[in-house]
């Protein structure tokens, strides 16, 4: 790239920076120009802008004419743009050329491919799940099949990656690939020359009947297809009786704003506020729902945790402020920042904060970020340190964030949305035998053999996932994954030799802590006094360290109890996703989903939704945020 390029792409990034007087539309992330403003006067201390485009200048000239060797300027700047960025705030970013593309995938809702999921299985790619409609199932691909080759590459052993898969697989639309395929019961190779094409990316995980009138919607980020799977989504289910619905949010981790607020509208009355954003060079812009909604009405529970951001906390925020829905679940995210993209000359781009979002009542639940990124990327480990993940007593607001719903709940604001209805995270069930299997694969490995294995047979007798999840024999699949654990490695039991010693090592650490305060008589004048005064007697020593390792054994068995039905049911539920796709595992998987039972227990709970309705209704404006 020319040096003038290079001075172009940051100059467009001060500008970027100085110069924003747009207006965020209800399409956020389609960049408008943006028209530059006079420099304005000087700040006691402080550059002016021109000062510092001409300083910059004048470090990239000495760079180039003055340093002692010939360098590439590209990833000095780059470098220099990301610092930059990083001064401002956490979500402000930059992007590479190289990377626009699949930064926007999740986002666009598609990408050029030709339309397989696919599981490395022993240095073998196995194909998973055939997109529908994609050019693979038009060809007669099928899950289960193994792909050897790609093109004139091998493609088992160690080729079998996933980067080797993406790379190969994946083109522009409209080019061709070549696919070896080895298939159960057919003893050669089969060739497929695939041309690829636009391959849906959906945001709708899972949308299915609970009941005979609970909806279920799992949605996994906001993307530009979104509106329309909720829409179709609700239609079906609305066709199959639904008259109340969990939508679960939690992991969700956002996307498009005006998405956002369309999502919102086909749960709140028209004319009411979604959302409002406000900056610096954005004057106060609301976002506002139409008459055009197809579940304005009937209970609603939301599902959030720590993983939902940004988008999701939008339509949390609106729903709970609004009185529409119960919020269940754990504190969200906290991310209240819009991000707009601005491009370079080089087709890299910039993702810069422009302005902050507000939810109806005026809360802004973005969290502090002012001790640096640092501080603000271990905001979730310090949740777990402070106890908030299983006792929501251990989150303290200020009298400062507290807000009023349009019924007058009280809601907070200042670092997430926090529920109606707390959830406390389940960690017994991740027993050391389970974050075994996790770690060496061993469950999707078991799974997906086990399912193509009997596939034919299984789906003969259970034509549909509601008859598997009702009938199937998982005692007779479990000896078997028992068995093939263990030939792998990874033995069921409770007890494990390599953390025996630091399991001594903390109890003696303990006694000694112990000690260490014992009050000394006036009788001790030497170090053999103390340690006859500090030392435990030897039987009581050997009965403290029993007693404490029988506890922790009984402790192991009760989380062995919890964690073999959890294990059952994630078996269970990844045999339905490699038998009937993805929406099944999670049909399955919610028998051990608290979040998803205590939506339930709530939705049951007429009580609270009487309290709710009277809240909303007649309704009242959300009140305006407090002045800073």
């Amino acid at each position: 790239m020319s040096y003038n390029v290079l001075k172009t792409k940051i100059f467009r990034t001060l500008g970027t920076l100085a110069a924003l007087g747009v207006l965020l539309t209800a399409m956020p992330l389609v960049a408008q120009p943006v028209s530059p403003q006079a420099p304005a006067p000087a700040e006691s201390g402080r550059n002016t802008a021109a000062q510092v485009e001409q300083k910059m200048h004048q470090l990239l000239q000495m760079i180039r004419f003055a340093y002692v060797d010939d360098i590439d300027m590209q990833p000095i700047v780059e470098k220099g743009i990301e610092e930059m960025l990083k001064e401002l705030d956490p979500h402000s970013a930059y992007i590479t050329a190289k990377d626009v593309a699949k930064a926007n995938e999740p986002l666009v809702g598609n990408f050029d491919g030709i339309g397989v999921s696919f599981q490395i299985l022993k240095d073998t790619i196995v194909i998973v799940e055939v997109i529908a409609g994609g050019p693979a199932e038009k060809l007669g691909i099928q899950s289960g099949d193994r792909i050897v080759r790609i093109d004139t590459l091998q493609a088992v052993g160690d080729s079998a990656t996933n980067d080797f898969v993406f790379r190969r697989l994946r083109g522009p639309k409209g080019t061709t690939v070549s696919v070896g395929i080895r298939r159960r019961g057919i003893d050669r190779e089969l060739e497929y020359k695939i041309v690829r094409d636009k391959i849906p990316l959906h945001s709708v995980d899972a949308a299915f009947m609970v009941d005979d009138k609970t909806g279920y919607i799992l949605l996994s980020r906001f993307a530009r297809s979104t509106p329309d799977e909720i829409h179709s989504a609700l239609s079906t289910l609305l066709a199959e009786g639904m008259t109340q619905l969990i939508l679960d949010l939690r992991g969700n981790t956002g996307g498009y704003l005006d998405v956002a607020v369309a999502l919102s509208d086909e749960f709140l009355p028209g004319g009411r506020v979604v959302t409002y954003i406000e900056g610096k060079a954005q004057p106060r812009y609301e976002f506002k729902t139409t008459d055009r909604g197809l579940f304005e009405n009937g209970d609603m529970v939301v599902l959030i945790d720590e993983g939902s951001a940004s988008a999701s906390e939008i339509v949390s925020g609106a729903l709970q402020d609004w009185d529409r829905a119960l919020l269940v679940g754990r504190r969200s995210f906290g991310k209240g920042l819009v991000q707009r993209p601005f491009d370079l000359p080089d087709q890299a781009q910039v993702r810069l904060t422009t302005s902050r979002y507000y939810t109806p009542s005026g809360r802004c639940i973005q969290k502090p970020y002012e001790e640096g990124a640092d501080d603000y990327n271990t905001d979730i480990s310090k949740r777990y340190s402070r106890g908030e993940m299983w006792h929501a007593d251990s989150v303290h607001f200020p009298d400062s964030l507290k807000y009023r719903s349009a019924g007058g709940r009280t809601v907070y604001g200042g670092g997430g949305i926090m529920p109606d209805v707390f959830v406390p995270l389940d960690t017994v069930r991740l027993s050391d035998y389970y974050v075994d299997l996790r770690r060496n694969n061993i469950l999707n490995n078991f799974c997906l053999t086990e399912a193509q294995a009997h596939k034919a047979d299984w789906l003969a007798r259970y034509p549909d996932v509601r008859q598997f999840d009702l009938s199937f024999d998982m005692d007779s699949v479990m000896p078997r994954f028992y068995a093939y654990a263990e030939s792998e490695g990874v033995t069921r039991r409770n007890f494990k030799p390599e953390k025996a010693s630091a399991f001594m090592k903390a109890l003696l650490d303990s006694m000694t802590a112990d000690s260490a305060h014992v009050r000394l008589g006036d009788t001790v004048r030497t170090y053999a006094d103390y340690m006859r005064q500090a030392l435990w007697p030897a039987d009581a020593m050997q009965a403290y360290l029993m007693e404490r390792a029988e506890a922790e054994d009984a402790r192991q068995a009760v989380s062995a109890v919890v964690s073999d039905r959890f294990l059952r049911a994630q078996v269970k539920a990844l045999l339905a996703r490699n038998l009937y796709g993805m929406p099944a595992y999670y049909r399955i998987i919610r028998s051990v989903d608290d979040g998803f039972e205590r939506a339930i227990e709530a939705l049951n709970d007429k009580a609270l939704f009487k309290a709710l309705q009277e809240a909303a209704a007649p309704a009242k404006p959300a009140k305006p945020a407090k002045k800073r």
